[in-house]
C-alpha cells in the first residue's frame, strides 16, 4: 500500500514530461521541450531513489 503513491507520482510525472516534450515540438518551443526532459529526468531520479530506500 505504501508503494502506490510513489508509483502514481512517477507515472504522472513521466506522462507530464512526455506531454511537454511532444507539445514543445509541435509548437517549436525549445524551452518547453527542455522542461519536459528535466521533468522526466527528475521523475526517474525520484523513482529510483524511492525504490532504493524501500529495499
Amino acid at each position: 500500500m505504501k508503494h502506490i503513491l510513489p508509483l502514481l507520482t512517477v507515472v504522472v510525472g513521466l506522462a507530464m514530461g512526455a506531454a511537454g516534450i511532444v507539445l514543445g515540438e509541435a509548437d517549436d518551443s525549445p524551452g518547453l521541450q527542455l522542461l519536459g526532459v528535466l521533468l522526466v529526468l527528475a521523475t526517474v531520479v525520484f523513482g529510483v531513489r524511492t525504490v532504493r530506500r524501500s529495499s
